[in-house]
This record gives C-alpha cells, sequence and structure tokens, in this order.
C-alpha cells in the first residue's frame, strides 16, 4: 500500500470515529435527560454491563488522549533529538531469537532511554494540562 493510500485511509477512519464518538456522546445525553422521569430507563443504565462498557470506552479514550498527545510534541518538535527520537520510532524491529541476551538487555535500555527522552521533549513544550 503507498504512503498517500495509507494516509487517506487513517483520515478516513478518523472521520469516522469522530463522528462515532459524537453520535455516542448525543445517544448519552438523550438517555441521561430521559432517565430521570424513566425509572426502568435509569435501572438499566446503571446496570454493571452498562456501567462497565462506559469505563471501558473512558479507558481507551484516555490513552489515545494520551498517545495523541505525545505523537503530536514529538512530530511536531523541530529539535535534533526528536528527528533522531523519529528516526528511531521509523526503524523496523529486528527478530530478536538472533541477538545474544546482552544486546536484547541494551534494547530494552535504549528503549527506555528513548522514553526518557520523549518525557524531555514533551516537558520542554506547552504542559498538558491536568
Amino acid at each position: 500500500m503507498r504512503s498517500d493510500e495509507i494516509l487517506d485511509d487513517l483520515h478516513i477512519r478518523i472521520l469516522r470515529i469522530t463522528e462515532d464518538l459524537r453520535a455516542v456522546q448525543q445517544q448519552l445525553n438523550c438517555a441521561a435527560m430521559q432517565a430521570p422521569g424513566d425509572p426502568e430507563l435509569m435501572e438499566a443504565l446503571c446496570e454493571a454491563p452498562e456501567i462497565e462498557s462506559l469505563h471501558v470506552l473512558k479507558t481507551a479514550l484516555d490513552q489515545m488522549r494520551h498517545f495523541l498527545w505525545f505523537y503530536i510534541q514529538v512530530m511536531t518538535n523541530e529539535s535534533e533529538d526528536a528527528e533522531k527520537l523519529r528516526e528511531t520510532i521509523r526503524q523496523k524491529p529486528a527478530d530478536e531469537s538472533v541477538f545474544s541476551p546482552r544486546i536484547v538487555a541494551a534494547e530494552k535500555f535504549r528503549q527506555a532511554a528513548d522514553a526518557a527522552l520523549l518525557q524531555f521533549l514533551s516537558d520542554g513544550k506547552i504542559r498538558k494540562p491536568n
């Protein structure tokens, strides 16, 4: 698949997900508005499966929000360190089975260093509000 096709597919998926999230929000809003006058609906909305599915959605959205924040920081930072980190991200992982345990351990430390660098770069930019 060519890169422009990949980006087109990604753009379409983002638009579809965004539309789906807006629809979910609208449906939840309607349910919340109707629930006070409908005891059966209120009871159904408060049952464990409904609450659990909302927790799963919230967790996934929180993870995506954090990922997108870091992704934007890395991709929009024009420093030399950010370019090195982007190059590291672009590299394909090698088959670890052909490396000695020392090399595998060194790779884990390098990944930790990359994560620390990402944190350092993000600290230098606009900080994420809590």
